[in-house]
């Protein structure tokens, strides 16, 4: 059974006119690696660690991968100046793909804080080379509890919900100091992909007023992502665009 579109074949042959890749051409399992590759992490950097030369072959066929992630309801994003490729996710189309699940409140919340932090050093001219933000869990949790007025996760679950985002490009987390109970992280402009600027404003009304009638056990869920619990080869699902929906939703 073929399973190559004709673009696909073209690349792996050396035909395609529509690129070029220094050094040795892709190899069709190469190819399809990188297809996976994004379509699960969404936000990938030329650092990114164990994702071979997915970002280098995006690069180098960008039409290849604009019309294949096209034709999925993606649109391909490629930042030269953040070393960045990535796939955002539409916001006010239909979804099919079947691995969609909505993100727990804390699992938003803690995504909303890294976005303002992201966007708070970018205002203050304190980002880094590649757009990173250097910072820690400290000025997180500080973020955090000065946005939603409320306790934040214990610092397990907290670790575990960066770990996630971490998978999706959104940060990385570093050295934890055992004695200060503090982590390392460095926010990555994956986040602004993960929440847009069209968001923020409402996830912040979100955050601070929650829907009546609301109860403490309600609104346990938040943002809409893609399941970490679909069965694909890198093991990873890429975080979407958070999006305002329904009582309990973001």
């Amino acid at each position: 059974m073929q399973r190559e579109i004709d673009e696909f074949r073209d690349i792996v042959d050396g035909e395609w006119a529509g690129g070029h890749m220094a050094g040795r051409r892709p190899t069709g399992e190469e190819l399809t690696r990188a297809l996976q590759v994004l379509i699960t992490r969404q936000c990938v950097y030329s650092h990114t660690p164990g994702i071979g030369r997915t970002y280098d072959m995006v690069r180098a066929y960008p039409t290849f991968f604009e019309r294949y992630f096209g034709s999925l309801g993606y649109r391909l994003v490629i930042s030269p100046r953040d070393q960045m490729v990535a796939l955002t996710v539409p916001a006010d189309e239909a979804r099919y793909d079947g691995v969609f699940e909505r993100l727990r409140k804390d699992e938003t919340l803690v995504l909303l804080a890294l976005r303002l932090l992201w966007e708070e050093a970018l205002r203050a001219h304190e980002v880094g080379d590649g757009g990173v933000v250097e910072t820690n869990t400290d000025d997180l949790v500080d973020r955090l509890v000065a946005v939603t007025q409320t306790p934040p996760p214990e610092e397990t679950r907290l670790l575990d919900i960066l770990r996630m985002f971490a998978r999706h490009g959104a940060l990385r987390l570093g050295e934890r100091d055992r004695t200060r109970r503090v982590s390392t992280l460095a926010i990555l402009p994956g986040i602004a992909i993960l929440v847009p600027d069209s968001y923020v404003r409402d996830l912040l009304l979100w955050a601070v007023e929650p829907p009546p009638g609301t109860s403490s056990a309600a609104g346990d869920e938040g943002a809409e992502a893609v399941s970490d619990d679909a069965n694909e080869p890198a093991g990873d699902e890429p975080a979407n665009e958070t999006k305002t929906e329904g009582e309990d939703d973001v």
